[in-house]
């Protein structure tokens, strides 16, 4: 009986002690935000809207956030501000953005980012094949790339990125091996 009650004893803080350190070390996730079983990101080679090249197996070594949009798109352009202010936010804290407009013309693309998200660099996909080959299911599309090039979590419609939740949990990965 005394081994019994020892035994329960033991059981259940080591049960508790167990269940708070798994959850210490997994970030919660803010709303909208899914997390997928690791895989290496697609391709995405694309230039600027200055013509400049891109590539996102150039950006080793950081946390990217890569995100499809479109200025015709009503959630991408409520989005676009908060993006702006996370940006603005943890860029000097190691985050790099990838923000990939899809089939449209420059002169669209620079209107709008000049009202919306002026210091952010875009990428244009011009013939949306490459936003194609990432397969979102919609607009506007994150998907969070860790510092080994592998795609970890995916958001699917606008998010207000650049509320306390949000901000913490994109420093969590920024602050991750």
């Amino acid at each position: 009986m005394r081994r019994q009650s020892l035994t329960r004893w033991l059981f259940w803080p080591g049960l508790l002690l167990i269940a708070l350190s798994a959850s210490a070390q997994s970030p919660e996730l803010p709303a909208g935000i899914i997390k997928h079983d690791p895989y290496p990101a697609p391709p995405l080679a694309l230039r600027d809207l200055d013509g400049e090249p891109y590539a996102l197996k150039n950006q080793r070594g950081a946390p990217v956030f890569v995100h499809f949009w479109a200025s015709w798109c009503g959630p991408c352009r409520e989005e676009m501000p908060a993006i702006q202010r996370m940006w603005d936010t943890l860029e000097e804290e190691g985050l790099k953005i990838a923000l990939v407009n899809t089939a449209e013309d420059e002169d669209t693309v620079f209107s709008f980012l000049a009202a919306h998200a002026p210091t952010i660099r875009p990428l244009m996909d011009r013939d949306g094949q490459v936003t194609e080959g990432w397969e979102p299911r919609g607009l506007p599309a994150t998907y969070l790339v860790d510092a080994q090039g592998q795609v970890q979590y995916q958001a699917i419609g606008g998010r207000p990125w650049d509320e306390p939740a949000y901000l913490d949990f994109l420093r969590s990965l920024i602050k991750a091996p």
